[in-house]
């Protein structure tokens, strides 16, 4: 059940020539793709991109019309080694995933694919995940295209830039034989704007005809003598032939009007700096801009020719880049350099080396080169508004951090408690973690698990500490997680060396961290995916014999004695507990509308809430110490005799019952308590709570009013 249904949007990607689209950025390029006779698409959810995948298989009607296969993938590298269908068939792929942790894992089919080159057009749709929005390592796709050499765009974030790049991105892959890197930052996927469509074409050559007519090229393969022949090819044919289509093409685009000044500017960050540009006087809102700047939408290969001649007759050039190293700029200045140019670069100094480039950093950058390069200029616009600001003061020591955290009535909360618990009674354990939601767990208040290796690699991560000691290393990995890469990677390197450690796998129902999307063991149905596939069969299958199945992670007792085992059996060989629970997210996602829809169609239906009786709360708040719910908090009474504050349950609680669960298993307080709110009660329960309600208010009337004489005595 993925984050969001994308059934009614899906629609318009049947929009014809001359029609016009209009949604966000996720959506125009799926249309693209269709546009420009796609024959294959797969890929990988994560973030900012996640919602192409969902795009996708929402339109597999339309894509089964066209002919189109498309794949969800186990994980990126799968994705990857789909474009091997590019390699000697003349068909349009694309794969799409997210960013640096996206390469990394494709990487050994992103090389192989790059050393042999492709005949049809191949696209890696990336997306970028870079800046203080981002959900993994600062790290960026640049690297990996110049390391393998894939020619990296890096489109203006708009509909018709997106949309041409991706028919750039596959006319430049075929006139150079070089699978193509498509680029798009979180704000270019959920950019909203219109573009006039096309009709969708059908793949001149479809996956299904290629299978009629199978074909095969030894000079393809990657072994010697070929890889070496791949080299040469890379540079002698492939790259002149893309930097001729990059040049005739027009790709880069130069703005504005001539100077003794410009800039140079990644297309992703082109807003950016024209609304720094507006602040100044210096654009209007249609991007008229009275500095020249130079639009780098390929921002690998650089092309040499045309830099130097957007450079002529200027002094000064501003490169703006975001992230670190500066691959761009310092290749712009080695340009420089053997052309012996006199020019300025400007880039790094007046930018910070690393972090995002928000519309504040990029007015203070823009403004200081204009200092310099251009002051006339900059004296004789209208001055920006807040150009004198006072200066900014540092929040971080002021506000607390607010990392990520669980979810209200999130399962995974309730294992961590448990794990609290046999942690108080066996001792403090090495713990490593995965990517994945279970990862806050490493925050306040449980603060369990403090290093993760990568998707999938817990448990291997571990593999250091796993030749004996005196307590067992602990690994914690989630469904998701146990699909992409765990099962291959940790669990199969467990079961051969004959681990001793334990492994916790979260099975929360769906690749929930990513959007909700299905998994192997789902519990769904799924009319075009396999599901209902345990996970514990899938390890007692690799021959790991200790696997423990708990259906229910909110019975804490349970789970806390079921890890407690696992930390002292005499058992050989791994230990794991597979705690199962379906994911608050999505289950409230399904359930809302059909108990909205019920309780408006008048059939009766209770709602579990918890409480906590003010009266028996102690105040020691251990129970927000072992829980964190969000929905579990502090409130102050108006009693004089009681100045700390009580635990109190907000109405966000969704009646999951962990902290009642938690109180119980630690043996805390009996203050929690169960309320059922019953929507479209029968006749005979309305009366009973009138008369209840009529009762505990003649209770409340009589003590007050002791209250009111003793007072008085007083």
């Amino acid at each position: 059940m993925a984050e969001r249904s994308f059934k009614a949007e899906v629609e318009d990607l049947r929009l014809g020539a001359g029609e016009t689209f209009t949604g966000e950025g996720i959506l125009a390029l799926t249309k693209a793709l269709l546009e420009n006779g796609v024959g294959y698409v797969g890929g990988y959810q994560g973030a900012p991109i996640s919602h192409l995948m969902d795009v996708l298989a929402d339109a597999q009607d339309l894509l089964g019309e066209l002919g189109v296969r498309f794949e969800a993938n186990a994980n990126e590298a799968a994705a990857a080694a789909m474009l091997a269908a590019s390699v000697h068939y003349p068909i349009r792929g694309a794969v799409t995933f997210k960013g640096s942790v996206g390469v990394n894992v494709a990487s050994d089919a992103l090389a192989n694919l790059a050393s042999s080159g492709v005949t049809g057009g191949a696209l890696v749709i990336v997306g970028e995940d870079y800046g203080e929005g981002s959900s993994i390592m600062q790290e960026r796709t640049h690297a990996f295209a110049m390391k393998s050499q894939f020619w990296l765009l890096d489109p203006r974030p708009n509909l018709p830039s997106i949309v041409q790049a991706v028919s750039d991105g596959f006319e430049l892959s075929e006139v150079s034989n070089t699978p193509v890197m498509l680029m798009v930052r979180i704000r270019s996927c959920h950019v909203t704007g219109s573009f006039q469509t096309r009709d969708n074409q059908k793949p001149k050559l479809s996956v299904r005809d290629a299978l009629s007519n199978p074909r095969s090229d030894f000079a393809r393969v990657v072994l010697p003598p070929m890889s070496f022949a791949h080299e040469q090819d890379k540079v002698k044919n492939r790259w002149p032939a893309a930097e001729k289509f990059i040049r005739e093409r027009k790709l880069n685009e130069v703005l504005g009007p001539q100077a003794d000044f410009g800039i140079v500017v990644q297309g992703g960050m082109y807003n950016g700096l024209i609304r720094a540009l507006q602040r100044l006087g210096l654009a209007d809102i249609y991007g008229a801009s009275d500095v020249p700047i130079y639009v780098l939408n390929v921002t690998y290969p650089l092309i040499s020719g045309e830099f130097l001649e957007f450079c002529a007759g200027k002094d000064h050039v501003l490169v703006i880049e975001e992230g670190q190293p500066e691959f761009i700029e310092t290749q712009l200045g080695s340009f420089l350099y053997r052309a012996q140019s006199a020019v300025k670069l400007h880039g790094k100094g007046l930018f910070p080396q690393a972090g995002e480039y928000t519309g504040q950093v990029m007015l203070d950058a823009v403004t200081g080169f204009l200092k310099t390069a251009a002051p006339a200029m900059l004296a004789a616009v209208v001055r920006a508004p807040n150009m004198d600001r006072p200066a900014i003061p540092d929040l971080s020591k002021t506000v607390p951090i607010r990392p990520p955290g669980f979810c209200t009535g999130c399962p995974e909360r309730p294992i961590f408690a448990a794990m609290k618990l046999v942690e108080k009674e066996l001792g403090k354990h090495q713990i490593a973690a995965d990517i994945g939601c279970h990862l806050f767990a490493s925050l306040p208040p449980f603060e369990i698990g403090g290093a993760t290796m990568g998707y999938g690699l817990g448990p291997a991560a571990n593999a250091a500490f796993d030749g004996g000691g005196e307590r067992r290393p602990v690994a914690i990995i989630g469904d998701g997680g146990f699909w992409h890469n765990g099962l291959s990677s940790s669990f199969t390197n467990m079961a051969f060396n004959k681990s001793d450690g334990v492994a916790i796998i979260v099975d929360n129902y769906y690749s929930a961290a990513t959007g909700g999307q299905d998994v192997m063991s789902s519990r769904a149905d799924n009319a075009t995916k396999a599901t209902k596939n345990p996970i514990s069969k899938a390890l007692n299958g690799i021959g790991i014999e200790w696997v423990r199945q708990i259906d229910r992670t909110y019975d804490v007792k349970k789970m806390r004695d079921t890890i407690r085992e696992a930390l002292t059996t005499d058992a050989p060989g791994p230990k794991v507990i597979v705690a199962s629970s379906e994911c608050m997210l999505n289950k409230q996602r399904r359930e809302k509308p059909l108990r909205a829809a019920a309780i408006k169609e008048g059939r009766r239906i209770e709602a579990p809430r918890f409480g906590i009786d003010e009266a028996v709360c102690t105040g020691d708040h251990a129970c927000i110490r072992l829980s964190g719910c969000p929905s579990l908090s502090l409130k102050r009474l108006d009693d004089p005799l009681r100045d700390d504050p009580v635990a109190s349950i907000d109405q966000s609680c969704v009646g999951c019952g962990n902290c009642g669960e938690v109180a119980d298993a630690a043996v805390l307080c009996p203050s929690f308590y169960r309320a059922d709110v019953v929507h479209n009660p029968s006749a005979w329960e309305a009366r009973l709570a009138a008369f209840r309600a009529r009762v505990i208010g003649w209770l409340q009337r009589r003590r007050d009013g002791k209250r009111l004489v003793f007072g008085g005595a007083q």
